[in-house]
């Protein structure tokens, strides 16, 4: 992270309006995304359970993002999972990959309609293969925040999200969550490789820069 600077209110003024072309290491996320052979392993009375799972990603680019001084480029995204077994939704996640230029952060927010939200961080170089992030229970920066239920039943001690970029154009994630389940700890992990099925759209901004450019060009 850069020193705080005197000025916290003045956004910078150099501001690309692509921001597909702005992601760094986050590019080779952007686009319609599907895989059919995930595996999840999760707690059950019983013991722990191995799911496989059908999972549809969709993540497009979003409009510059200013803190003040601080200037974000990111993905919004949603994660839809299904199991070969039942038709209800598995897993549904909605949430933002984010990338400040300036410093290589990245963050991932994550969102779950069980009652739990988390910001995640790690920091990357923009061509790195491979990209992680990590957030903590406590931690008032980069956290893990749940319902009063899932803190005492299924707590949530720790996240940690590790992608790599494959050559074909994939992309494989492992996700280990460290849980506490009625006093033992417990490792959830899921893991996927994902496959381009639609490219990205521009974000809303370079769209209207695009549109305005081709209605100025020159007179034929």
């Amino acid at each position: 992270m850069l020193p705080i600077p005197a000025d916290i209110f003045t956004e910078p003024e150099d501001v690309s309006p692509d921001g597909l072309a702005n992601l760094g290491p986050l590019r080779r996320l952007a686009g319609h995304w599907q895989a059919d052979k995930g595996i999840d392993i999760n707690p059950k009375a019983e013991g722990p359970e191995r799911r496989t799972f059908i999972e549809r990603i969709r993540m497009d680019p979003i409009d510059p993002q200013a803190n003040g001084p601080q200037l974000l480029y990111g993905l919004r995204y949603h994660i839809h999972i299904n199991t070969p077994e039942e038709d209800i939704t598995f897993h549904d996640q909605v949430g933002y990959w984010l990338w400040e230029p300036a410093t290589g952060l990245i963050m991932q927010t994550l969102a779950i309609p069980r009652g739990q939200v988390l910001l995640a961080s790690g920091k990357a170089g923009p061509d790195d293969g491979t990209i992680s992030v990590t957030a903590k229970r406590g931690d008032t920066a980069y956290g893990i925040c749940s319902t009063d239920f899932l803190e005492q039943a299924f707590r949530t001690d720790s996240y940690r999200c590790d992608i790599t970029f494959n050559g074909d154009g994939s992309w494989t994630y492992l996700i280990q969550t460290a849980l506490f389940v009625r006093g033992a700890p417990f490792d959830h992990r899921d893991t996927n490789t994902l496959q381009l099925v639609a490219p990205p759209r521009l974000n809303p901004l370079a769209v209207i820069v695009n549109d305005r450019a081709r209605a100025d060009g020159p007179a034929v």
